[in-house]
């Protein structure tokens, strides 16, 4: 277990690697030159150079990317275009919101979803069953942002039960500053209960009809031994492969919900930094959840060991 855990961990190397090219790649080609927006509208092509110069834009691509990557592995993710502070430091200051949003989201989304997908499976083709279906793929096909605005009008507006906007750090009250996350975290967390409900529903059925439950009903085995301890337990895997897998639906959507909320996390700080081209800011962010995108898949590949003993690595 051990050394499979090392070996994992030395395959993320390479793929990090490759998504810094492509992160630093994709932004050296995308549309628009910082070195314009810092100088202003009225300022002169030698004034542009001389910011493009200074910020060493006018050096080539394999130049500028070296020198990024080797001061990435030192911890310097550069400093903002426009406000000169040190991104990683911007980072460390917005990330107990996010982190905050994300975590109860997926504490949430499973406390809920993997209830719903037992019981339906367990009911199949009932009322019950298909009321479960019929919300889950309503919650799934409507946009995040859509289920914040309209829980923000009923539970915020009209009913005045929570705040709409803004954050309160934990320093303030642990209450106070959770209050201001139970909005968006019901509006993160409605596309996240969908999926996993659908995939705990879909596995739990084709585990239910295994062979080795009909053994354990034949033999007197309560449904609730069969359920949580037979079934349940080998319908495990597909659905822990699905909430590492949502952790991508957790980082885009914490960017959307951040935005509507006006919750100054890193989703925020992201959306923010594309609307004034700060690269630097831009790339420590994706290169942030890159990074905790293949930790958390590689925390799901050692849970198998403990859910399926047979594997052997």
């Amino acid at each position: 277990m051990f050394a499979y855990t090392i070996r994992r961990l030395l395959l993320t190397l390479p793929v990090m690697l490759v998504v810094a090219l492509f992160v630093y790649g994709l932004l050296d080609l995308a549309p628009g030159d910082p070195a314009v927006f810092l100088a202003g509208e009225e300022a002169s092509l030698e004034d542009i150079a001389r910011i493009r110069q200074t910020l060493g834009l006018d050096q080539p691509f394999y130049h500028r990317f070296t020198l990024w990557l080797l001061n990435v592995l030192q911890g310097d993710l550069g400093n903002s275009l426009f406000t000169g502070v040190p991104v990683s430091q911007m980072i460390v200051q917005r990330m107990p919101p996010t982190f905050t949003l994300m975590i109860m989201t997926l504490c949430v989304s499973v406390l809920i979803a993997i209830p719903l997908g037992a019981l339906a499976a367990w009911r199949h083709n009932s009322t019950y069953d298909r009321g479960v279906m019929m919300v889950a793929v309503f919650s799934f096909s409507i946009p995040t942002f859509v289920v914040g605005y309209m829980l923000a009008w009923a539970l915020g507006i009209e009913m005045r039960w929570l705040p709409v906007q803004g954050y309160v750090p934990f320093s303030q009250g642990f209450w106070n500053s959770i209050r201001t996350l139970i909005l968006p975290t019901l509006a993160l967390s409605s596309v996240y209960v969908a999926l996993i409900t659908r995939i705990t529903r879909a596995t739990l059925l084709e585990t239910l009809s295994q062979d080795y439950i009909r053994t354990a009903r034949s033999k007197g085995v309560g449904n609730q031994n069969i359920l949580f301890k037979h079934a349940l337990k080998n319908a495990a895997i597909p659905v822990i492969t699905v909430i590492g897998s949502g952790v991508a639906l957790l980082i885009s959507g914490a960017v959307v919900t951040e935005t509507v909320f006006s919750i100054p996390g890193l989703g925020r700080l992201t959306v923010d930094a594309i609307l004034r081209r700060d690269y630097p800011i831009i790339q420590g962010v994706i290169l942030l959840f890159s990074f905790l995108y293949v930790m958390v898949n590689l925390l799901i590949d050692l849970l198998y060991r403990v859910f399926d003993p047979r594997i052997k690595y």
